[in-house]
């Protein structure tokens, strides 16, 4: 999928157009198609390094930390949501970190 990456921590890096793998959908995740998204300051924060010690993002990483969408595929243990739902979300800043390879630009997965 196409998403914008951030290569390496700094206020003035630029961040890239390239793909990016998929996510995996594992038993207590959500898989959002994003129809909407948007970069707030908590995202320019973490683009500087600024959160770096308590939020070790390993780049290459995409930013994006609110989104709205519609509910793709669910994982086994998810009970909330179903296909198709619509949803609005700003997903944990610690699942995201642990696996930051989601895309707020087409489909992402949050636990």
């Amino acid at each position: 999928m196409k998403a914008f990456i951030l290569d390496r921590y700094g206020s003035k890096v630029a961040l890239r157009a390239g793909e990016v793998a998929d996510p995996e959908v594992r038993e207590d995740d959500v898989l959002v198609q994003v129809h909407a998204a948007g970069v707030n300051l908590l995202d320019s924060k973490l683009r500087s390094g600024e959160f770096k010690l308590i939020l070790p993002y390993r780049a290459p990483f995409v930013l994006g930390h609110d989104v709205a969408g519609v509910v793709v595929r669910v994982g086994a243990r998810v009970k909330r949501f179903k296909p198709g739902d619509e949803v609005y979300a700003r997903p944990s800043d610690l699942a995201s970190a642990r696996s930051r390879s989601s895309s707020p630009s087409k489909r992402t997965t949050w636990r």
